[in-house]
C-alpha cells in the first residue's frame, strides 16, 4: 500500500510521546496502538503524576484505544513502545489480544519479550502475539540513558 507508515514510523511517534513522559518528570517510555495503519491509542508513562504503578506508557496507551473503539479486545490492533515491555504490560498485552507487539531497545532487566524473561515463548499463555524488537533502538536507549544519568547527577 503507498504511502503506509513503517515500523519506524510509528516509532517515532513512540519516541515523541517518550520525550513528551521526559518533560514532565516521568522516565521517558512512549507507546501507540495502531489499527489498520493509523493511531487509535496514545500513551506515555506517567506513573509519578497519577501515583499509579500500573501507568505505564503501554498501558495508558492500551487504556486509550481500548476506550476510542469501545471494546478491551484489540485483536486486530499492534502496539508499538520505546521499549521493551515489562511483565505488567505483556499481561495487559495478553488480555488485550493485540496481534504484534514493536519495541524499540531492549531491557535485559525488566524486559518480558525476550529481556529478563520471554513471555511470548510461553507456551501456557492463552493467547500468542508476534514480536519485533530493536526499532529505532537508539535514540530510545539513548532517551533513558540521559534520563537516568541526569537523575544520578543530582546531589
Amino acid at each position: 500500500m503507498e504511502g503506509a507508515l513503517s515500523d519506524e514510523d510509528f516509532l517515532r511517534e513512540c519516541l515523541a510521546e517518550a520525550a513528551a513522559a521526559e518533560r514532565a518528570g516521568e522516565v521517558p517510555v512512549g507507546a501507540v496502538v495502531v489499527r489498520a495503519g493509523t493511531i487509535i491509542g496514545r500513551g506515555r508513562n506517567a506513573s509519578i503524576a497519577l501515583c499509579d504503578p500500573s501507568a505505564h506508557a503501554e498501558i495508558v496507551a492500551l487504556r486509550n484505544a481500548g476506550a476510542a473503539v469501545g471494546n478491551y479486545r484489540l485483536a486486530d490492533a499492534e502496539l508499538f513502545v520505546t521499549v521493551e515491555p515489562c511483565l505488567m504490560c505483556v499481561g495487559a498485552i495478553v488480555q488485550s489480544r493485540l496481534a504484534r507487539v514493536v519495541f524499540g531497545c531492549a531491557d535485559p532487566k525488566a524486559g518480558a519479550l525476550g529481556g529478563a524473561l520471554d513471555c511470548a515463548q510461553y507456551a501456557q499463555l492463552n493467547h500468542r502475539f508476534a514480536v519485533r524488537g530493536g526499532v529505532c533502538a537508539a535514540p530510545a536507549r539513548e532517551l533513558l540513558q540521559r534520563f537516568f544519568a541526569q537523575r544520578r547527577a543530582r546531589p
